[in-house]
Formats: C-alpha cells, sequence, structure tokens
C-alpha cells in the first residue's frame, strides 16, 4: 500500500472511531441522565399523591377524584398505584395502563430495599417504600418520558449528521495532507528511478523545508557525490594504472633481456638495482590502492591511534638504507603541544604518505637535503621541503588530480600515481596538502590534518 494511501486510511478510520465512541458515550450518558431524572420525577409524583392521604380514610371518593384531576396530565401515560402497609391498594389513577410487573416490584420492597427501578419496553417503572408519620406506604409509578425522548431523539439525529459530516470532512482533510506529504516525495522517487548514473553528477533538486524529504535529497545527492568520485576515481585508476603499467612492465621485461646479453658485472649489478626500486614502487602503489580500495567498500571508521612524528622518523630510517647520503632533518615549531600529534587513522596508509613524498624529496632535491617541519596548534601541520626544479603555476592545478607528472619530473624514474594516492589517503584522513613554490628553487608540500 503506498504512503498516501496509509495516510488516508488510517485518518479516516482512525479519527472517525474515536468520534463515534464520543458520541456513543455522549447518547449513553445523556440517555442516562433523562433516565434518573425522569424517575427522580416519578418518585416526586408519589410522594406528592402520598400527602393527601394520611388524613383521610383510605375509600374516600372525593379524595381519590380529586388526586386524578391532579395528576391525570402532570405525566404522560402515567399509572400510579398506592398500597398501605399491608400492601393492600389504597389508590390507582384512572389511566388504564398495566403494569405487569407490579407484584414482582412490591414482593421486593420493604424497610431494608426502598427503591426499585426497572423498565417496560420504553416505559420507566419505579417502586419505591415510604415511611411517613409512622405509617408505611408502598407506591408504583409506570410512565412514559415523552420529553425526554424527543430530546435522546434530537441529540442522536444531531449526533449522527455530526458524525458523517465530520467523517467526510476527515476524508477531504486527509486526502489533502497525504496528497501534501506525499507529492514531494513521488517527484524525488520519480527523479531517482529516472536517475542517469552514467551521466556527470546532477544533484536533485528540492525545496530547503528542513523536513525529511529534504534530509533525504540531501544525503541521495551526497551519496551519490561519492558514488560520483569512487566511479571516477575507479575510472581514471583502472584507465591510468594500466597504462602506466605496460611501460614498466615492458621495461621490466626490455631490462631482463639486456641482462640475459650483459657481460659486464658492474652493469649488470647497476641494473638490477634499478629494477628493483621500479618493482618495489609499484608494489607500494598496488598494495595502496588495494588499502584504499579496502576502505572504501566496508566503510569502516578509523580507530587505530598513532603519533605523526614516529611515523616519519620510521620512514627516514628505512630510506637510510636506500639513500645513505641523503639527509632528512626533522624540527618542531615552538610551542609544540605533543598530544596533537597523536591521530586517529591508518598508520599504513599515512606511512605510504610520507615515503612517498620523502622519496619524491629524494628523487628531486639539488642538494641531498630535505627538511621537515612540524607545527601542532590548531591543526597538524607537516611541511616537507626541498631545493630543486619546482613546479609552474599551470601544473600545480593538476598535481593531484589527473595522475599528472610535472615537466621538473623528466628523466626522472616514477609512473605519476604517487600523489594521486597522497590526496585520497590525506582526504580520507579528514585533512588537505597543497604545492607550494613561494621561494624560488624551493619545493613544499603542506599536509593538514585535524
Amino acid at each position: 500500500m503506498k504512503i498516501r494511501n496509509k495516510i488516508l486510511f488510517y485518518f479516516s478510520l482512525i479519527i472517525p472511531a474515536i468520534t463515534a465512541i464520543t458520541f456513543v458515550v455522549i447518547y449513553l450518558l445523556f440517555s442516562e441522565n433523562r433516565e434518573e431524572t425522569f424517575q427522580m420525577r416519578q418518585k416526586e409524583k408519589i410522594a406528592t399523591t402520598l400527602e393527601f392521604l394520611p388524613d383521610f380514610k383510605e375509600s374516600d371518593a372525593e379524595i381519590i377524584e380529586t388526586l386524578d384531576e391532579m395528576s391525570i396530565n402532570e405525566l404522560l401515560n402515567e399509572k400510579l398505584l398506592l398500597f398501605n402497609k399491608d400492601k393492600k391498594l389504597i389508590y390507582s389513577n384512572i389511566v388504564d395502563i398495566p403494569v405487569p410487573v407490579s407484584k414482582n416490584i412490591l414482593s421486593q420492597l420493604n424497610s431494608k430495599n426502598k427503591w426499585i427501578e426497572t423498565k417496560d419496553g420504553l416505559y420507566d417503572v419505579v417502586g419505591t417504600y415510604i415511611a411517613r408519620k409512622g405509617k408505611v406506604f408502598y407506591g408504583i409509578s409506570k410512565a412514559y418520558d415523552d420529553f425526554g425522548y424527543s430530546k435522546l431523539s434530537y441529540l442522536r439525529s444531531v449526533l449522527i449528521i455530526t458524525f458523517i459530516s465530520i467523517t467526510l470532512i476527515i476524508i477531504l482533510v486527509s486526502f489533502y495532507i497525504s496528497r501534501k506529504i506525499t507529492t514531494p516525495l513521488e517527484d524525488i522517487t520519480a527523479k531517482i528511478s529516472s536517475y542517469d548514473f552514467t551521466a556527470n553528477l546532477q544533484p536533485i533538486e528540492f525545496r530547503d523545508t528542513k523536513d525529511e524529504i529534504a534530509v533525504l535529497a540531501t544525503v541521495f545527492n551526497e551519496l551519490m557525490t561519492r558514488m560520483n568520485e569512487a566511479f571516477a576515481f575507479q575510472k581514471h585508476a583502472i584507465h591510468h594504472i594500466s597504462h602506466e603499467l605496460k611501460t614498466p612492465i615492458a621495461i621490466l621485461v626490455s631490462n631482463f633481456e639486456r641482462m640475459e646479453k650483459e657481460s659486464d658485472p658492474a652493469a649488470l649489478m647497476n641494473r638490477i638495482r634499478n629494477q628493483k626500486e621500479d618493482t618495489r614502487s609499484l608494489s607500494e602503489i598496488i598494495n595502496s590502492l588495494l588499502e584504499i580500495a579496502k576502505i572504501e567498500t566496508t566503510n569502516d571508521k578509523f580507530t587505530e591511534q598513532f603519533r605523526i612524528d614516529e611515523l616519519i622518523f620510521d620512514v627516514s630510517d628505512n630510506l637510510k638504507h636506500v639513500h645513505p647520503d641523503f639527509v632528512f632533518s626533522v624540527d618542531y615549531a615552538e610551542p609544540i603541544d605533543e598530544t596533537k600529534l597523536e591521530i586517529t587513522g591508518n598508520s599504513r596508509l599515512m606511512k605510504a604518505v610520507f615515503s612517498n613524498l620523502m622519496e619524491n624529496a629524494i628523487n628531486y632535491s639539488s642538494d641531498n637535503h630535505a627538511s621537515i617541519h612540524i607545527k601542532s596548534q590548531e591543526q597538524l601541520e607537516i611541511s616537507f621541503e626541498n631545493k630543486g626544479k619546482i613546479i609552474n603555476k599551470q601544473e600545480v592545478n593538476y598535481l593531484f588530480k589527473h595522475f599528472f607528472r610535472g615537466g621538473n619530473s623528466k628523466g626522472k624514474k616514477g609512473f605519476g600515481l604517487g600523489l594521486v594516492f597522497v590526496n585520497k589517503i590525506i582526504t580520507m584522513h579528514g585533512g588537505s596538502i597543497e604545492y607550494e613554490s613561494k621561494t624560488p628553487g624551493l619545493n613544499r608540500f603542506k599536509i593538514r590534518l585535524p
């Protein structure tokens, strides 16, 4: 069942049901009140009639005639019976209405049970025990409450008409509300159903109403943005990795063929070292890609905590074995807050980031020296600086996005993939990376982490 039909059904069922129950309760309470009020009138009539009897003989015809004339029009269709202490009839008005339950009522009346009420069809029948001036009397009254039933009938008609009117209004209002609520949802559903996932990112347009519909559209747009980024990354990664791997693999095969023909041991060892370095670089890139894919697929949050400076020192120590002549100097900006040197993330990926940037410093440095500056104030900031040929302003815009290799990389080893993964990993950790060359001949990569 559609949401619109559910809203219409529930509103049209629940509210009229509650209204009907309320009206029934009102009707029953009014009916009960009518009955109690009319029975009290019957009791008063019995008491009033008995006022005339004690001082006269039970068989006085004039008294009986006078009482009949006084009471004949007081209650409609009333039959009044009065009995003495021996339960013998001493008075009966002239209305000829049978009271079939009179004997049963009379037998139940006594000093302990002074009041009995019952129904005979629409007639109210009451019996009462009355002690007056040392004498005991019994009275039975049967009458039809014409005024009360007319009011009850009028109330019933009003309640039925009101109920029907309220039900119709509720159905119309429910239809309007359900349409008002579900129309934006149906619009978004239609847009999502016809959404072209193969085209460029096209955010769903919606009214900024701050309700659940807007939240749904916002979340969908965010999801599409992430999917678009993931598809774009996957598309470029597959395209460029497959393209870039062709050349290194072809070179590896070609070099192996040359090694087979190489007779100079020194030249052979040089070729082996070069092959080993290229293979290790490819391995690191592939491992980083697999780690990124794993994290994005599982969408797990980072839980590992580690110190950034300790990770940098580890990478520096590892690189010294390969490049013993290169020097990394690490300095801390004052004042240093050591608690901010610890971050939550993936140490393996961050190690790959530092390894890539530090190897770039080695490859592009002109003096076998690079500086690493660490600041820990509002944000954790790490800068990697080395002297050498800088990247021009036009190339900077493509440095982290398109597997791009700048003009300063000519003649250098590499596949143009490292900085793309560096930017991806830093972004996954909630940080940013940028390249600066404000000082002539000085390359600076600056990382900011929360």
